[in-house]
C-alpha cells in the first residue's frame, strides 16, 4: 500500500478524535504495517475487547470506538443507532486517515457494517475479515441462536453454573442502564465461548472488563440486514473467519458468506466460539494475516 497520507499524524499511536455530523467519534491506533481498521461488535459493546496484539505486528490497526459507546458522543435520538449510521461514522474515519484503501475487520455486528461499508465504497477497501459474522439476520437467524443457547448446559453437564447462562442472556433485554446491562452480559459471556469452564481463569479479566451501554445496545434497527444477493459484487480479497462453537454466529453463516465472496478462504477454529482471538490468537492472527499475502 501506498503511503500518501493527508494527515501522518491521524496514524500515530494512541487515541485520536474527530467530529462527525457534530458528534465526537475516536479511534485508537497500534502496530505497523498496512492499515487495518476494526470494528467491533454489540452494538453497544466497548471497542477494548476486540484489541489483538497479534495483528499489531503484521498491520497498524486502527479500533474504532463506535459511536455510543466509551469516549465517542452520544446520538441525540437513540432510533438513529442504525446501520448506516455505523458505516458513515466509519466512512468518516476512513477518510481521515487518508490512505487510499485500507483492510478492515468486522466482528459481529460489527462484520455487518464493514460488508455494508465494502458494498457502497468498494474503491477504499483493499481487503476484508468477516470475523464471527453473518451475511443475514432475522427470525431465522434469532431461532438458531436461541436453540443453541438453550442447548449450552448441556453441552457442560459437568458445570452445574452451565445451567444458569441461558437465564442470564434472556435477562438482557430487560436491562435498562448501562450498569446492569454490563453485569447481565457478563453473566452470560460463557455461552460465547468454545470451553469457558476449562479455561476460566484465563478468560475471567475478559469477561470482568466488557462494558455495553444500553442506548446502542437497545436500538432496534428498522431495516432488516440480508446482503446475500449482493455479496458477488465484493471482489477484494476477504476471509471468512468463524469459531466452531460461536452460538450466534456459527459455521452456518460464515459458509454463507464465502460461497457468496468470489475470492473468499474460509477459516474455522476447531476450538473458539465468538472470540477466537482471545481463545486461539496465533490462529486468529495467522488467518487475518494471510489476507496480506493474498
Amino acid at each position: 500500500m501506498g503511503s500518501t497520507r493527508h494527515d501522518v499524524g491521524a496514524l500515530a499511536p494512541g487515541s485520536h478524535t474527530l467530529t462527525v455530523d457534530g458528534v465526537r467519534q475516536v479511534y485508537h491506533v497500534a502496530g505497523t504495517g498496512p492499515v487495518c481498521v476494526a470494528h467491533s461488535g454489540g452494538p453497544g459493546i466497548e471497542w477494548s475487547y476486540l484489541r489483538a496484539p497479534g495483528l499489531e505486528e503484521h498491520f497498524t490497526m486502527v479500533y474504532v470506538e463506535p459511536v455510543g459507546t466509551g469516549a465517542s458522543g452520544r446520538l441525540d435520538n437513540r432510533d438513529d443507532y442504525r446501520l448506516d449510521t455505523y458505516v458513515r461514522f466509519l466512512d468518516a474515519v476512513v477518510g481521515h486517515l487518508g490512505e487510499p484503501r485500507v483492510y478492515l475487520l468486522g466482528h459481529s455486528h460489527g462484520g455487518f457494517v464493514v460488508q455494508r461499508y465494502a458494498l457502497a465504497h468498494p474503491d477504499r477497501v483493499a481487503g476484508l475479515a468477516l470475523y464471527d459474522t453473518s451475511p443475514v439476520t432475522g427470525a431465522e437467524f434469532w431461532a438458531e441462536a436461541m436453540a443453541n443457547l438453550a442447548a449450552y448446559p448441556q453441552r457442560h453437564p459437568d458445570r452445574p453454573e452451565a445451567a444458569a447462562v441461558p437465564t442470564a442472556f434472556a435477562q438482557i433485554g430487560a436491562a435498562t442502564d448501562d450498569e446492569s446491562l454490563s453485569a447481565t452480559l457478563r453473566a452470560a459471556l460463557p455461552v460465547y465461548f468454545a470451553d469457558f469452564w476449562g479455561r476460566r481463569d484465563e478468560f475471567a479479566p475478559f469477561q470482568a472488563a466488557v462494558r455495553v451501554w444500553s442506548a446502542p445496545a437497545g436500538a432496534q434497527d428498522p431495516t432488516p440486514f440480508d446482503v446475500r444477493g449482493d455479496l458477488g459484487e465484493i471482489t477484494v480479497p476477504v476471509v471468512v473467519i468463524v469459531g466452531a462453537y460461536d452460538f450466534i454466529c456459527g459455521p452456518r453463516f460464515a459458509e454463507e458468506l464465502h460461497a457468496g465472496v468470489k475470492d473468499s478462504r474460509l477459516v474455522v477454529l476447531e476450538r473458539s466460539g465468538h472470540f477466537a482471538h482471545i481463545e486461539q490468537p496465533a490462529e486468529f492472527t495467522e488467518a487475518v494475516a494471510e489476507l496480506l499475502r493474498r
